[in-house]
């Protein structure tokens, strides 16, 4: 289990729920616009808002932004997206509760460098060190927490030598900045490996945790494949990347990276969160795909109960073909639906038959009712 960290008035890691965030694709100098997207996708269930800050204009715009949210009511944690300007990061982590940083933007420039002697790859580490140094002193002054952002594609120069564009190299750069801050006595971080590619992100994901706890660290993890793209396919890649380290039990917050508005991610990233089991906020479904020996419109049925049901939070219910597999294969539903010969329905609770041969055009307002009256019990 991760320690807690506090993000203004959230609690991340240490047996929290996980959370969920996004980004806002607004320009940050429109405050207006901003600031309207940012209400959106609080309402569709974005406990983080992370927004970018390319410059320090941009940086001290998002005071604004967070005097406005607070003016209408909304008192979401703010993170500040920075990629290559350390002084806007300086900036942000007074006004928000959370920056983001790149490893590699922190780093010395040696293109083309090929090779570092071991001196030249500890005085880097050292620099690394005096860089960091004034963010975490305004972010230990603020309360302001930080995420180290690991990118597959930006990694250094110097991680590149001795890595190569690894999920070693991405999982030793964040390691490094680990202990920069450490060093510092600075330790309210996430960390993430993100990647376009779900097995590069899954694996550096995994290597980075497994070299983290070795040192005796416990910080957050942050979950994402980026540039996952849009429709079916930015879904699944996210699915598959965010849900494999779920069920290892890692993961404190994550991010959907949709290309669709940012609200479309919310109810990706909790429909993940509930396949695996971390965090439920809906009903659950149990539902054969049918066969020859399903005498009943099940696909229609489904959608009724599903519609009928949406309020049952935490709710299982099993929507079976027939009773040869449909009481065993949905053992662990609170209640069952279940075909059990034609136009017939059979009802259940837990394993046990409580209603049987219903009409299938009343079984679904029947079923609604016994789990309804039963909750009540």
């Amino acid at each position: 289990m991760s320690r807690q960290i506090k993000i203004g008035n959230l609690t991340l890691g240490g047996g929290e729920p996980v959370r969920v965030q996004s980004m806002t694709n607004t320009d940050t100098m429109d405050t207006r616009a901003t600031v309207e997207q940012a209400l959106r996708m609080v309402e569709a269930g974005c406990e983080l808002v992370r927004i970018t800050a390319p410059d320090i204009r941009a940086a001290e715009n998002l005071g604004r932004i967070k005097e406005e949210l607070l003016r209408r009511g909304c008192e979401v944690p703010l993170v500040a997206d920075i990629h290559f300007n350390p002084k806007a990061a300086e900036v942000a982590a007074t006004l928000v509760e959370k920056v983001r940083v790149n490893p590699g933007n922190y780093t010395d420039r040696n293109i083309g460098k090929l090779e570092f002697t071991d001196q030249e790859y500890n005085d880097e580490l050292k620099r690394i060190g005096e860089r960091m140094s004034s963010l975490i002193d305004i972010c230990k002054r603020h309360h302001t927490a930080m995420r180290i952002g690991t990118n597959h594609g930006s990694l250094s120069e110097r991680i590149m030598s001795r890595y190569g564009n690894t999920p070693e190299g991405m999982a030793q750069s964040a390691i490094e900045f680990a202990q920069v801050c450490e060093e510092q006595d600075y330790h309210d971080l996430v960390f993430s490996m993100k990647a376009s590619n779900v097995k590069v992100m899954v694996d550096s994901t995994r290597l980075f945790v497994q070299k983290m706890h070795a040192l005796g660290m416990d910080y957050p993890i942050h979950l994402g494949v980026t540039e996952a793209g849009d429709g079916m396919q930015g879904r699944l890649k996210s699915a598959a990347g965010i849900g494999a380290l779920l069920l290892d039990g890692i993961g404190d917050t994550i991010r959907v990276s949709l290309t669709e508005d940012p609200e479309a991610e919310m109810p990706v990233a909790y429909d993940i969160l509930q396949a695996v089991g971390a965090r439920i906020t809906q009903p659950e479904y149990i539902a054969c795909p049918s066969c020859g020996r399903t005498q009943y419109d099940i696909q229609t049925a489904l959608r009724e109960i599903k519609e009928k049901t949406k309020h049952l939070v935490g709710v299982k219910i099993g929507v079976m073909g027939c009773i040869v597999n449909g009481p065993g294969e949905m053992a662990d539903a609170d209640y069952g639906y279940v075909g059990s010969g034609h136009g017939k329905i059979t009802l259940y609770k837990g394993k046990e038959s409580v209603k049987r041969d219903i009409d299938q055009r009343d079984a679904v307002d029947e079923l609604v009712k016994f789990i309804e009256k039963d909750r009540k019990q």
